[in-house]
């Protein structure tokens, strides 16, 4: 098994709080494309035959993409790469470039899942986050992507929003699952240095919400969620019953995969390769024959680590007996007093040998990965 992603870097607005790779200017939007392509014979090689389930399509804002534009793309992956069958198939969307028109031809291509980027729909709140749709778009994209027949829909949301109260947010989830999304990726707002609201928090204009009402928004979701029947299987990610993200999963599960485009990674079970994070230089570098991506050799510990902070952010886990077969590592020797701790303020529990995080400890995931990490 084995993943593709393919990183589209254009949004037609800079969001105050994206900090992934994207530019505006989409003046070279054809010769990037065109670089894409060529990069995938490129890189042809890199999952060494393996058969391709998952393909993702991320950014940036996929959904700018014509028509012609998204053809040739997936045209391209099908003459260099062995995709399987029925493979997952998904593209990020905002609700703007949401039509009728453009859902049919999306299935036309093969594309079986849609991530639509709501995150609020408030128009006060979607202003804050310079958000280019209003709440009704938001609505309406996803009634359109209904009743056009996409079946696997995922709705991004965002809590933690500075300025939004509790009932708000409440009304947003209300109105959300009134749709019957099939997933639902609820992400707290984080404030990164290079965006406009780290900028802003760095003069005082902006500030974070508390700990408190972060914690307190991040457990209704977590309860508000599960009884809607969209099970937490990933901190941030909810679903339905085998409609889990396949692509993502594999992330977490150190599956080998191939990162395509500008600021794209790639993993292949023993090192990560990290694409240039800047249009021009990836289009010149592909032209002119050039190295456009820096490779990571990951050692013992490295891996070691990512199975920790992976694992304990999933529903399966972190299993104590496969870190003890595979890297010699015994995380309750070397942490018992810190586990048992955990275990009795009901951080974690441990069950079968299987380390997971309770609700509560899933509010300060960071800190107990980081507790646990090999230095």
């Amino acid at each position: 098994m084995a993943g593709i992603y393919i990183h589209i870097p254009f949004c037609n607005k800079a969001c105050h709080y994206c900090d992934f790779h994207f530019s505006t200017d989409q003046r070279y939007r054809k010769v990037l494309i065109e670089s894409i392509c060529a990069e995938f014979d490129l890189r042809a090689h890199y999952l060494n035959g393996a058969v391709v389930e998952t393909i993702y399509f991320g950014g940036g804002t996929p959904s700018v993409l014509s028509e012609a534009e998204l053809k040739k793309i997936i045209v391209a992956l099908q003459q260099t790469f062995s995709i399987k069958k029925g493979a997952e198939l998904t593209l990020e969307a905002n609700p703007e470039d949401i039509s009728a028109e453009k859902i049919s031809f999306l299935r036309e291509l093969g594309i079986n899942r849609l991530s639509i980027g709501i995150q609020s729909f408030h128009d006060e709140t979607l202003i804050k986050l310079n958000r280019s749709h209003s709440g009704k778009q938001a609505a309406k994209s996803l009634e359109i992507a209904h009743e056009g027949g996409i079946s696997n829909l995922n709705a991004d949301l965002i809590f933690a929003i500075p300025g939004r109260s509790m009932e708000q947010l409440k009304e947003d989830v209300s109105t959300l699952l009134g749709f019957q999304p099939k997933h639902i990726s609820a992400y707290g707002l984080t404030i990164e240095d290079k965006t406009v609201f780290g900028k802003w928090s760095s003069i005082g204009k902006f500030k974070a919400v508390s700990d408190e009402d972060n914690a307190n928004e991040f457990e209704y979701l977590m309860s508000t969620l599960p009884d809607a029947g969209l099970e937490q299987y990933e901190i941030s990610n909810y679903a339905l019953k085998g409609f889990e993200s396949k692509h993502n999963s594999s992330y977490w599960r150190q599956v080998p995969y191939l990162g395509l485009g500008p600021g794209a990674h790639s993993f292949d079970g023993k090192s990560r390769q990290i694409n240039i994070s800047n249009n021009a230089g990836y289009m010149s570098a592909l032209q002119d024959g050039k190295s456009f991506w820096t490779t990571e050799v990951l050692t013992e510990k490295d891996h070691l680590n990512e199975y920790l902070l992976t694992s304990l952010r999933t529903r399966e886990g972190c299993s104590l007996d496969y870190m003890e077969r595979t890297y010699n590592h015994s995380l309750w020797n070397l942490h018992q007093d810190y586990l048992q701790n955990l275990m009795d303020t009901g951080k974690i529990l441990i069950d079968n040998h299987v380390l997971y995080l309770t609700s509560s400890g899933k509010l300060i995931a960071d800190e107990i990965t980081r507790d646990l990490f090999i230095e």
